[in-house]
């Protein structure tokens, strides 16, 4: 076990417990998805969190320290992957999970980087989930159980009307054909280290999606935090959306106005100063696995 990656041990009675707290607060935190699986319902918003992020409950519910810290008695742990277990300590093995996942951690450490780096955006105003119904029919749309609030012919004229700025790949690649051209980019796969940029909102929610690939080096405590923006950033991106879901209780923020634009703006910048710090945290992470693997 190298002193130079291993910089506290923690006790057996210390990490114990934190793994339990970790895993109550995680429990209460998918208790309502876990209630939906069981009997086949389906939830417009918090789904997202489950199905287009792939971490499921019981992963998310799993405490990890992080890397750099060692956990004493921990045995259980021995056959974990990415886990070594020395002198009766269980560690992050960080030459295996650099091994395994080295071109995803570089290229992590790479976009979290250029995007720290890049002035925020704040003009798009949550067109994207408009694009993605443009000239559907509402039995077309992804959300067909939920009424437009404009229309079809309503949301249309919104994003005719628009100029539509989305720099965000996973955004833009579910646009509808008709949509594309109206987007003033074109973002790609491989543009993506060049275009994302912190005002975007699924920029925030994916460090949630970034924390999870660094599973076993990322701490949970910041794995729960990205969880949580990724979360509350969901809510607005729908409250933002064409679609109304004031019958779930989510008051819609009318971006087709000036009152709305305003206001989806105003937490577009929340969101950014809120993922700041999760992105400079993560960065560090993905670079002490690359330094110490």
């Amino acid at each position: 076990m190298s002193s130079a990656v291993v910089t506290e041990v923690l006790d057996e009675p210390t990490w114990r417990s934190a793994a339990a707290t970790h895993a109550h607060v995680a429990d209460g935190l998918t208790a309502a998805r876990r209630r939906r699986a069981g009997v086949g319902d389906h939830h417009p918003v918090d789904d997202f969190l489950f199905t287009y992020y792939t971490l499921r409950p019981g992963q998310l519910r799993t405490w990890y320290p992080g890397i750099g810290v060692g956990l004493a008695g921990a045995a259980e742990r021995k056959n974990w992957r990415f886990h070594r277990f020395t002198d009766g300590v269980a560690t992050v093995d960080a030459p295996a999970l650099l091994a395994a996942r080295g071109e995803a951690i570089r290229f992590t450490e790479r976009l979290l980087g250029a995007t720290a780096g890049r002035a925020g955006q704040f003009g798009c105003f949550g067109l994207h989930e408009w694009a993605m119904v443009y000239r559907r029919s509402a039995e077309q749309v992804r959300h067909a159980d939920w009424p437009l609030r404009l229309g079809s012919a309503g949301t249309d004229a919104v994003v005719q009307q628009a100029q539509i700025r989305c720099t965000h790949y996973d955004a833009f690649r579910f646009f509808t054909e008709p949509a594309r051209p109206r987007n003033q980019l074109q973002p790609t796969l491989e543009s993506r280290a060049d275009l994302e940029q912190p005002g975007c909102l699924h920029v925030g929610m994916d460090l949630y999606k970034w924390a999870y690939k660094l599973i076993p080096a990322v701490p949970s405590e910041l794995l729960l935090d990205c969880f949580r923006l990724a979360r509350r950033i969901r809510e607005v991106d729908m409250r933002a959306s064409p679609y109304d879901l004031s019958a779930l209780g989510y008051r819609p923020i009318e971006i087709e106005t000036p009152a709305g634009k305003a206001e989806y703006v105003a937490l577009q910048r929340e969101f950014a100063e809120l993922g700041a710090p999760l992105r400079e945290r993560l960065r560090a992470v993905a670079g002490q696995v690359l330094t110490a693997g």
